[in-house]
């Protein structure tokens, strides 16, 4: 996977100012993009153009519930509008004091003409769109000692060789791309629980040893995965059984403050009602459906 993080705005590290006074001939920048999600008090999406290789804000929004924009159009110097090359959207804190980009950046486009197209494709973001991956995982309960438990917890592991391997084959390493992390999810009755982040498919995830969920039998396996027997969030029984709930992989921004599942969502499934424990099961691959993207004119 590329790892390229925002090499194209680290060229410089000077940046514009874009103050509507100081240059009368003003241009416009519109944005037309959809799929993005709110992302609640604490942050805001922001806008960057980039100019002889250094980042230039265009400015903030928020999206509300139905991923209307608050704003779509922002007054930029002309000038430095038509020099610009690129289009990057990032995910920033509120209040922000910090002038650069954050490392959370979501969509980029080159500028071909008056418009780009802004996909998480681009080098700037991701560079890859996850729509290769695959994966499963299996029901199994390794922190505990009984066997009457197994459909309360699942490994993100492929076990049809006989021996544990990456059940989240071709998932690309995040640990050296940062801003942005995976997280696994059990939705139980409409409700998402977590089962730990993760940047590999292939070691402990941050719930190794710090979930109140497992059993008192170790940590599992070195993949990720959790076992829902103690400590239930309210309104959930623990243990329980996950067969006809989703499982789901999603690609959570650097720091999070959801508790449910953000837009990117790479890979999801129904667990089988007929699932046998201690047997794999693939996963979808739903990422065309889940990534946002859009238009950006000039």
């Amino acid at each position: 996977m590329k790892k390229i993080l925002f090499a194209l705005l680290a060229i410089s590290i000077t940046f514009y100012s874009c103050d509507d006074d100081e240059d009368d001939n003003q241009g416009n920048l519109i944005l037309n993009l959809s799929g993005l999600e709110n992302l609640g008090d604490n942050y805001l999406y922001e806008g960057w153009i980039v100019v002889d290789g250094s980042p230039v804000s265009t400015g903030t929004f928020s999206v509300d519930d139905d991923g209307e924009l608050s704003a779509t159009s922002f007054a930029i110097d002309g000038a430095m509008l038509d020099a610009a090359t690129t289009f990057v959207l990032s995910i920033e804190p509120s209040p922000d004091s910090d002038p650069a980009p954050s490392a959370t950046k979501i969509l980029g486009g080159d500028f071909s003409g008056n418009t780009a197209s802004a996909t998480i494709m681009h080098a700037a973001a991701f560079g890859t769109g996850f729509g290769s991956v695959t994966g499963g995982y299996i029901l199994a309960t390794p922190t505990t000692t009984i066997d009457t438990d197994e459909a309360s917890g699942v490994w993100f592991l492929d076990n049809s060789t006989g021996s544990p391997a990456i059940g989240l084959k071709d998932l690309p390493d995040l640990s050296d791309q940062a801003g942005w992390t995976y997280e696994g999810w059990a939705v139980i009755d409409g409700t998402p629980v977590s089962t730990g982040t993760f940047d590999m498919a292939a070691g402990f995830d941050d719930n190794a040893t710090t979930t109140a969920f497992k059993g008192d039998d170790g940590d599992g396996p070195a993949f990720p995965g959790e076992d829902f027997i103690q400590n239930a969030p309210s309104g959930m029984t623990f243990p329980t059984d996950l067969k006809g709930a989703t499982i789901v992989i999603s690609i959570e921004p650097v720091p999070d403050n959801s508790s449910a599942p953000f837009t990117l969502k790479p890979l999801a499934g129904e667990v089988p009602a007929t699932l046998a424990d201690h047997t794999f099961q693939t996963m979808d691959n739903i990422a065309s459906s889940t990534y946002p993207s859009g238009t950006i004119s000039r």
